[in-house]
């Protein structure tokens, strides 16, 4: 049976996990922070979290007036989530006296409940009409400096409109599929945008395999590299398998390797749902040996692309990884490299939004391997505008672009051939 308190009670436990122990929340559902809810209590926790998560600096500054001292972090955070209900039209009684519960019955600070009913009940007041004259919520710090001093003030603010706005469901078409009873809107790009979607599994076309869930920009690069039937294609780093069904789908012999085994399962799940066929390795992408007509590596990177649909990313991380991030990317793309055959092509993108794991990466490439080039001409698809063309010869796509339809995920991506 549904209950909210339940959703709203394992929200504050992402949030503690976030917040206070710099988890992502992707590795809280991994181990099971969701197990034990029903399905509409599971979808509900994790909206409740994100909403948080997205509007934590307004709900700061709209708390910190009735606050003294900052209370111990699950108290600040069931207060968070309060002020984010409440000034979001949560009914104010309800919201209340649900909070008050879930720290009157917390072992060690129970005590701390007439806290949370005075804070809120004053937020219950003035906070909405606050609310709506706070800033759009910026980035911290620690991500934002560079981020200006890559693409400037104004392209910054952009992209944090972008982030609190949210992501809506972009989904990818198999060959052939009608998805016309979804009534999404056909993205220049090809990609299919589905407003307010609602529980995915119960869309029409997803039991039968006609579709999956893939951001519009994360489908460009495997539409790049454009495979052929027959070709020999190797995917790095493939999992969950967006890329590898949009070249399976195409006829292309496709190996796909991931590091990590559950992910390559998501992956097996998700070619059996789609009806489509790839050979699928767990292993380490720097040890693997062949040569192949095209390979397509999306390295790990910082993810800083994908904070519209996880805002939890700027909250739970500060920076520290990125420098192993990077090299790490340069040891994979040399790697990558050595195993496309003469004639051929590397796809390289990542998900980020920090030239270092990007442009940088790929101006260096090219200064290495004489016998790379960037193809230019293959970047220019349908929606693709030719000023996002960066001047290495990769494609570079932020938050920020297409406003107009909800914007897109951070990319960067660039199509290297090898000489004959």
């Amino acid at each position: 049976m549904s209950d909210p308190n339940h959703a709203r009670r394992t929200a504050v436990h992402l949030l503690d996990q976030v917040l206070g122990e710099g988890r992502l929340l992707s590795e809280c559902y991994a181990a099971g922070a969701l197990e034990k809810l029903a399905p509409e209590d599971r979808a509900r926790a994790q909206r409740l979290a994100a909403e948080t998560l997205r509007n934590l600096e307004r709900a700061d500054r709209v708390l910190k007036k009735h606050l003294k001292k900052t209370p111990p972090m699950t108290v600040l955070n069931v207060l968070r989530l309060g002020a984010v209900e409440l000034c979001s039209g949560g009914a104010a009684h309800g919201v209340v006296n649900a909070m008050v519960a879930i720290v009157s019955k917390h072992r060690r600070h129970g005590q701390l409940k007439g806290l949370v009913n005075a804070v809120l009940r004053k937020v219950a007041e003035d906070g909405p009409a606050e609310w709506a004259k706070l800033r759009v919520p910026r980035l911290p710090n620690w991500l934002r400096k560079p981020l200006v001093q890559a693409w400037g003030a104004e392209a910054m603010l952009g992209m944090e409109a972008a982030h609190f706005t949210g992501a809506s469901l972009d989904v990818t078409v198999k060959p052939n599929s009608d998805l016309s009873a979804l009534s999404g809107e056909t993205l220049p790009t090809g990609s299919v945008r589905i407003a307010n979607a609602g529980q995915v599994s119960a869309l029409s076309g997803y039991e039968t395999g006609d579709w999956w869930i893939q951001d519009a920009a994360a489908a460009l690069p495997a539409r790049i590299l454009n495979v052929r039937p027959g070709e020999n294609v190797l995917e790095l780093c493939a999992a969950p398998g967006g890329k590898t069904m949009q070249m399976a789908a195409v006829g292309a012999k496709v190996t796909a390797v991931d590091v990590s085994k559950n992910r390559i399962a998501r992956l097996q799940e998700n070619l059996s749902r789609t009806g489509l066929q790839a050979e699928l390795i767990v292993g380490d992408a720097l040890e693997q040996q062949g040569q192949f007509d095209a390979v397509l590596l999306d390295a790990p990177c910082s993810a800083t692309g994908t904070i519209r649909r996880h805002p939890d990313l700027p909250q739970a991380k500060d920076g520290s990884d990125f420098g192993v991030l990077i090299e790490l990317q340069a040891q994979m793309l040399a790697h990558a490299w050595s195993l496309v055959k003469p004639g051929g092509r590397l796809m390289f993108c990542t998900c980020s939004l920090l030239p270092d794991e990007g442009e940088c990466q790929v101006e260096d490439a090219l200064d290495m391997f004489p016998e790379m080039a960037a193809d230019r001409e293959a970047l220019l698809l349908p929606g693709v505008d030719p000023d996002w063309i960066s001047e290495e010869g990769g494609l570079r796509l932020r938050p920020d672009y297409w406003p107009e339809r909800g914007g897109m995920d951070g990319f960067y991506m660039a199509l290297l051939r090898k000489s004959a």
